[in-house]
């Protein structure tokens, strides 16, 4: 008995083509199983976690009551972030300082004033926040909570009495 028939087949009963793709489905399984390759995220990898300061700024927050808003920042002193729609952890709430409203005045020499905003039923506010959590230094910038924090970034304020968004004016190690 040959073993390669007129037709391709081995012992004439299975075709080399079949044998060929058998052994590439089996060594795709074998590869995916027993070399995964690597896993976590490339920021998370070989890093230290330090202590990271946030500043950021709230424009235009609607509130009735700003006063029991920041008594409330000071009864929780810790916020949850969500980052990109990710819940994020918890940052500490360093300082919460509100501030004035104005409004641009034109001048008879055509110069301009902010001056403060007459209107006190706006419930319009504006705070800046300061903000202490844990995070890593990659080569790239800072991470928190899995991902990377910069300037201008919107952050999510999740707490017990409120959900509102915040942008990133500073970000920097403590110390």
């Amino acid at each position: 008995m040959k073993i390669l028939d007129s037709q391709g087949r081995l012992f004439g009963k299975v075709s080399i083509l079949d044998v060929a793709a058998a052994l590439v489905i089996l060594s795709v399984i074998v590869g995916i199983f027993f070399f995964p390759g690597t896993s976590g995220s490339v920021a998370q990898v070989g890093v230290t976690t330090k202590p990271v300061e946030v500043d950021a700024i709230v424009r235009g927050l609607n509130v009735l009551d700003p006063q029991g808003l920041m008594e409330q920042f000071e009864k929780d002193k810790k916020v949850n972030i969500i980052i990109r729609n990710q819940p994020a952890g918890q940052m500490e709430i360093k300082s919460v300082k509100l501030l004035p409203r104005t409004v641009v005045v034109p001048q008879p020499d055509g110069s301009v004033k902010a001056l403060a905003d007459p209107r006190q039923d706006s419930f319009s506010t504006d705070m800046l926040m300061n903000f202490a959590t844990k995070g890593q230094t990659t080569k790239d910038g800072l991470v928190i909570g899995g991902t990377k924090v910069k300037i201008g970034m919107p952050l999510e304020l999740d707490g017990s009495d409120y959900n509102f968004n915040v942008t990133v004016i500073d970000i920097r190690l403590e110390g």
